[in-house]
């Protein structure tokens, strides 16, 4: 989760939401993302997607049955989805969404029995530095805002 830290630094950089994500494989982190909706203009380029699609071209598969997630923020409904659908082998997270928090939050598609693939879900891993980088975050933005 540390490493998931680091990616999340880069997106407050960039004035991102920070949050970022590591896949990891055996051990090693196979894929690495941060949010990067604003700086692409994609409203898909979530840290999940970006970490996702790099683990699924270091495997060569798009199958990640033996790959662990870890995330800074409660994967949304889209980056859940997409972690299912590839079979993904465990989804561990910092912070709770309680906005679009898919992983038991806001509702529990990772697995509540909705879908027939599903995925074990731990929350709370650091969860107080990675609310503290989102809180930071939207406070810096509401001070520009002013």
């Amino acid at each position: 989760m540390r490493f998931a830290l680091l990616e999340a630094q880069k997106s407050f950089a960039k004035d991102e939401v920070p949050v970022g994500a590591v896949a990891v494989h055996e051990g090693r982190i196979i894929g690495r993302g941060h949010n990067l909706v604003e700086t692409l203009q994609d409203p898909t380029a979530h840290a999940e997607i970006l970490a996702l699609t790099a683990a699924a071209n270091s495997l060569a598969s798009w199958r990640l049955e033996e790959v662990v997630l870890y995330v800074t923020l409660e994967p949304c409904m889209m980056c859940t989805g997409a972690l299912l659908l590839a079979r993904i082998a465990g989804i561990v997270y910092g912070a709770a969404d309680e906005r679009y928090g898919a992983c038991g939050s806001k509702m529990n598609l990772a697995n509540g029995g909705q879908l027939d693939v599903q995925a074990p879900v731990i929350g709370g891993v650091l969860q107080q530095e990675s609310s503290e980088m989102l809180k930071a975050f939207f406070r810096k933005l509401r001070q520009r805002e002013r």
